[in-house]
């Protein structure tokens, strides 16, 4: 491939600060909420505040006690550390520490910051040459677009998924011409795409959308060409169109909702109506066999799925010192029963902190040069955590009981009836207020409907239970195990 360079100003100054990233969110997108076009999604209440907490992770880019953890160095510019290719297993621990420090900033409950799709477009580019299969010029596109991203840090979502119109056809790899996203027509200068992608978290919060392949696409090398691609494109594309779910952010105070009134990461179903999209942006076209191939053979989902472990460490710890901090309150930490059922969120975050580590200490080089964590911890852990997830959360309802229930708001504090809840809300170890804080933000994480999307973001995080089970049985190592079975029975 040809050295990349940059002619037309393209090329950014390094990381961004919150107000250049909000700034950017300022364009003519078409965002949908609530039956409305949305103005300004820095400003509209149901998506600006999880803006401006994104906002204020991107200004922690510039702290010099996080500087150095979530970037690198390169060109006399800071880079996120997620678009860094990692060349040693060094710089997969620090690829690791950057993943696990912008998880802690929101205790894994954002869980989709930029780092993790930085972590798919590093994969890609720093694989580039199984795009040249396709054409040569897709490898450089890909190259020229890493550049892009990492030194403006760009913040990017993905639609992953075609809507399901008849669960056979979408097993079967086959695509449904009325609603699946195509390429409609091509001319010298670019593709024109047409149909629906799901689904984008953080999608009207982004400033870039990565449509990369579907999970499956039909085998037949000849057939279906027009579903076969990869390309990315800006959100505010003319033609490209989010309509949101409803907003969990019901604009209450931090107090009366600790995690929604920050941590909003929209969820939006993608239409495109003759989406323009560049030559330069496209890395695959017309090859469903490559589409097939890429996230394996690129090693995107071994590095993303880093990325998303730690991420996962990060909950489970906060949900184990949640689940403290309740017991300690009502004097319930010297019950042994309870103790035990606090051991079991325990023990379920040391799995994933020992699965984590196994990935990190065990990287290996792979046939491009580039060192990637070892895939199998981190297959375990994508399989077992939507089972362990419901159960932590199903820990801090039993924990939490009634109390979940009794928590009256801010404004009760200081109106009329602030002397009976100052005296009737009081716990063993904590006065009214606190206790109130206290299991309002359990409330807000176990039984709102916040906290019920972030069970089931995690139950369906890397796609259905069945399909990773399947997958990993694919994979495993088997037939030594078979081979130690056959040898008792042969003896």
């Amino acid at each position: 491939m040809a050295e990349i360079k940059y002619e037309d100003g393209r090329k950014g100054a390094g990381i961004r600060t919150g107000a250049q990233y909000l700034e950017g969110l300022q364009d003519s997108r078409d965002v949908w909420l609530e039956g409305e076009k949305v103005a300004d999604v820095t400003k509209h209440p149901g998506l600006s505040r999880g803006a401006h907490t994104l906002a204020s992770f991107m200004d922690k880019q510039f702290d010099p006690e996080y500087r150095d953890i979530v970037t690198y160095r390169e060109d006399d510019k800071d880079i996120p550390m997620s678009f860094l290719i990692p060349k040693s297993k060094e710089d997969v621990v620090r690829r690791g520490a950057a993943f696990y420090e912008w998880a802690k900033w929101s205790n894994g409950v954002f869980g989709r910051t930029p780092d993790y799709k930085n972590t798919s477009i590093m994969a890609f580019a720093a694989c580039a040459k199984l795009l040249e299969e396709g054409k040569v010029e897709f490898a450089d596109n890909m190259l020229r677009y890493y550049e892009y991203a990492s030194t403006n840090d760009k913040v990017l979502t993905h639609s992953l998924l075609n809507p399901t119109v008849s669960f056979s056809e979408a097993k079967a790899g086959r695509s449904n011409a009325d609603v699946t996203l195509k390429v409609v027509k091509e001319n010298d200068a670019g593709i024109f795409v047409t149909g629906a992608r799901l689904l984008a978290t953080l999608g009207p919060q982004a400033d870039e959308v990565e449509v990369f392949p579907s999970t499956v696409l039909d085998r037949q090398k000849d057939e279906h060409l027009e579903y076969a691609f990869a390309f990315v494109a800006p959100v505010d594309s003319s033609g490209l169109r989010m309509i949101c779910r409803d907003s969990y952010d019901h604009g209450k105070s931090n107090f009366d909702a600790p995690l929604s009134s920050r941590y909003e990461e929209m969820d939006a179903v993608l239409t495109f109506k003759d989406v323009f999209v560049p030559w330069e942006r496209v890395f695959i076209y017309r090859d469903p066999l490559l589409c097939n191939r890429a996230f394996a053979e690129t090693n995107a989902v071994t590095q993303m799925m880093h990325q998303v472990i730690c991420g996962k460490l990060a909950k489970a710890e906060f949900i184990v010192g949640l689940l403290c901090a309740m017991a300690k309150a009502s004097g319930k930490d010297k019950d042994m029963n309870i103790k035990g059922q606090i051991a079991e969120a325990m023990f379920i975050t040391e799995t994933i902190r020992a699965l984590r580590f196994s990935a990190e200490q065990h990287a290996h080089e792979d046939e491009y040069g580039n060192y990637i964590p070892l895939r199998r911890p981190l297959d375990t852990s994508r399989n077992l955590f939507p089972k362990m997830y419901p159960r932590l959360i199903e820990l801090v309802q039993l924990l939490g009981s009634s109390s979940l229930m009794a928590t009256p708001s801010e404004l009760d504090l200081t109106n009329d009836i602030a002397g009976d809840v100052t005296q009737y809300f009081q716990l063993l170890n904590l006065e009214s207020k606190d206790r109130i804080a206290l299991f309002r933000l359990a409330h807000d994480l176990s039984v709102s409907g916040f906290g019920g999307r972030q069970t089931l973001y995690e139950r369906f995080f890397f796609g259905p239970p069945n399909v990773m089970a399947s997958i990993f049985y694919d994979l495993y190592n088997k037939d030594e195990m078979i081979d130690r079975v056959d040898k008792i029975l042969d003896s």
